[in-house]
Formats: C-alpha cells, sequence, structure tokens
C-alpha cells in the first residue's frame, strides 16, 4: 500500500533561477539601451579653458556640412525650433551643442538662435580639453 503514504512537496527552485537569471539579463539589456547619446561621432573642437558641465537634456550634434542631429534624428533648424518648443520646462531645459571642430560659426549661431526662439536660455558648447 505504498500508493496511499502522504509524500514530503518539494519545491523545485531550478526553473526559478533560470528564470530570474534570464529577466536580470532581460533588464540590463533594455537599460542598457535606454541610456541616450552616450557618444558624439564629431570631431569637437579643442579648449584649453574647458568646464564640466551636468549632463545635459539635449544634445545638439552639428556637422560639419551644416546639418544638425537630436537624438538619432536629423532636423533642420525650424525642425529643431518646433522640437525644442514642445519640450516640457523649457525654462529648466540644458541643451548642449556639439560641433565639428570644423563647423562654421554661421551654423552655431543658427542653431544658438533655434533655442533661443524655442524660449530654451541653457545653451553650452561642447568642447575636449586640449592640456
Amino acid at each position: 500500500m505504498r500508493y496511499l503514504e502522504m509524500r514530503k512537496a518539494r519545491i523545485e527552485i531550478i526553473p526559478m533561477i533560470d528564470i530570474m537569471l534570464f529577466l536580470l539579463v532581460f533588464f540590463i539589456m533594455i537599460t542598457l539601451r535606454m541610456i541616450p547619446a552616450t557618444g558624439i561621432a564629431s570631431q569637437l573642437p579643442q579648449s584649453s579653458t574647458t568646464q564640466d558641465l551636468p549632463h545635459p537634456k539635449i544634445v545638439v550634434t552639428l556637422f560639419t556640412d551644416g546639418s544638425i542631429e537630436t537624438d538619432g534624428q536629423k532636423l533642420s533648424i525650424d525642425e529643431l525650433a518646433a522640437k525644442l518648443a514642445n519640450e516640457p520646462d523649457r525654462e529648466k531645459a540644458a541643451v548642449t551643442i556639439a560641433g565639428a571642430g570644423t563647423a562654421t560659426l554661421q551654423n552655431v549661431l543658427a542653431v544658438m538662435d533655434a533655442c533661443r526662439k524655442a524660449g530654451i536660455v541653457q545653451v553650452g558648447l561642447a568642447a575636449k580639453d586640449a592640456r
């Protein structure tokens, strides 16, 4: 009459560990993809008086040919101004212009004008330390 004996219940934890490890890897991969603008593929100008700025909310990349990119999207000056105007809390938003070292001053000023038209007053220029 072995079949009537009560067997002690066991909890199998090996499949639970597998699932938890899978979830951990999944969330790490998603978190790494969510980090915005980790690198800027441009040749920044150099300055001997650079200062560290807090991490900007918005990074505008200005290329040598005058094209503009932010958040991986190429934009015109008018599209940039419209996008910045739609930002919530524009008074506290910080924009950093990361331009190529050979970008013209006119293009830099056009981006700064777009920021000012949108109501953003905190505009910084990215540069490499020349020291």
